[in-house]
């Protein structure tokens, strides 16, 4: 999980209140719970992590990437592959 800081979040006034219903703190809360009754490894990625931006084949880093592209293309390796599913394989990598 990604860690989020929800109160600068909240003083953004055309998220604010998206945020205020969704109820995130209870969600993660929740969600630690749960992977301590089941013996799962929570971990927070920091907020800072490229997890978008890196190839999940070798490893290149992108410089830029709009939240336009939602197909990551390597330069290096030439992977094409969805923008989403490459994050989170690389956040998988990063827990272990």
């Amino acid at each position: 999980m990604e860690t989020l800081n929800i109160k600068s979040m909240m003083k953004n006034r055309h998220l604010s209140k998206a945020i205020a219903q969704q109820g995130l703190y209870e969600f993660k809360r929740q969600l630690k719970y749960k992977c301590e009754f089941y013996g799962i490894k929570f971990v927070e990625a920091d907020k800072w992590y490229p997890s978008s931006k890196i190839c999940s084949e070798c490893g290149h880093k992108k410089t830029k990437l709009s939240l336009s592209e939602r197909t990551y293309i390597c330069e290096k390796c030439g992977l094409v592959i969805d923008r989403d599913f490459n994050a989170s394989i690389n956040l998988s990598r990063y827990s272990a």
